[in-house]
């Protein structure tokens, strides 16, 4: 999930020298340190591999979210020369609790990313991409057609990559997920990020009901495709508004359930309430499973594009199993 080590990199222009990353949390309090479970526990990055797919993105001087929302899986990913490219800027309009992603009033867009997107996932020789978006609420159509373009230019630089979109809400742009979907990625994927108690604290900008009609509508614009979504436990939801979550999931007809531990990347972001079990996490992917989900990964570091290459396969096989039945 895009929500969640930071090592910037490539060539794009950053946010001013001392500007904050999140000037709108600078007069909040800090939030109280919760110490680490024996289960939270990452491997530094480096390596080889590592270092090469660090080249590649800045030599084509992109951004990933794998940075960008200090994932704690760049390590493994990167040593796969897996790598979530965000595009549309760096700068988002919105200002998540959770999010570390910087916020502020965003740039011109960058009109040569689709094609040096496309050139890098080439460059790369991935077999699965993710592509992934700050908000940019000030754009017409959000980003909408930005999107079409880079997913073009997947297509013609490496025609056997899956292309698999991570999209803002398009919230008040009329069309935006018409012109994502015309371009035909192989799945949509938006994330709903937790449950709708917490919204106005954890998600303000944004609407639980609108989140939960744009993958309905994704689904009904074509239903062979894939769509996907994924939220974030531990900001003070209980179980039982998850288990509501994944029956209003299944309502839109969602493949496929990401389930991880919220992270908090500063003091100055949403506290952490809880660490949840990994047995917690097993207990929720038997209950999403039981629900008729195709796909569940669960577990404290489960993210959006985790894995999801290979989860891409399982969800294909898992519906021709499905269609078989």
């Amino acid at each position: 999930m895009v929500t969640l080590i930071d090592m910037r990199g490539g060539r794009r222009p950053k946010p001013e020298s001392g500007r904050p990353r999140h000037p709108e949390k600078m007069r909040l309090p800090d939030t109280p340190v919760v110490p680490k479970p024996s289960w939270i526990r990452v491997k530094a990055p480096g390596g080889d591999a590592f270092r090469e797919t660090r080249r590649i993105v800045q030599s084509h001087g992109l951004s990933t979210v794998c940075e960008e929302a200090a994932c704690p899986n760049i390590g493994e990913c990167w040593e796969k020369r897996h790598a979530t490219f965000m595009i549309l800027g760096e700068i988002c309009t919105r200002a998540c609790a959770f999010c570390n992603v910087a916020t502020g009033k965003p740039g011109a867009l960058d009109g040569g990313e689709p094609e040096r997107v496309g050139r890098a996932a080439g460059d790369l020789g991935l077999e699965h991409i993710v592509i992934t978006s700050v908000d940019r609420d000030d754009l017409k159509d959000g980003g909408a057609d930005h999107f079409a373009k880079t997913i073009a230019a997947i297509r013609h630089h490496a025609p056997d990559t899956t292309v698999e979109v991570l999209t803002p809400d398009f919230r008040k742009k009329d069309g935006a997920l018409e012109t994502v979907l015309a371009a035909k990625p192989d799945v949509f994927n938006h994330n709903l990020e937790t449950v709708p108690s917490l919204y106005r604290r954890i998600r303000p900008g944004a609407d639980y009901s609108h989140s939960l009609a744009l993958l309905k509508d994704a689904k009904r614009h074509d239903p062979a495709s894939f769509t996907k979504s994924g939220i974030m436990v531990g900001l003070g939801e209980t179980d039982d508004e998850v288990l509501a979550v994944m029956d209003d999931m299944r309502e839109a007809e969602i493949d496929f359930l990401t389930i991880g531990q919220y992270l908090q990347p500063t003091r100055k972001h949403a506290a952490i309430d809880r660490y949840v079990t990994p047995e917690a996490f097993e207990a929720y992917k038997e209950a999403a499973y039981a629900k008729g989900f195709l796909l569940v990964a669960s577990s404290p570091f489960t993210r959006s594009s985790f894995h999801a290459g290979e989860d891409f396969a399982k969800l294909k096989a898992a519906r021709e199993a499905a269609l078989r039945a």
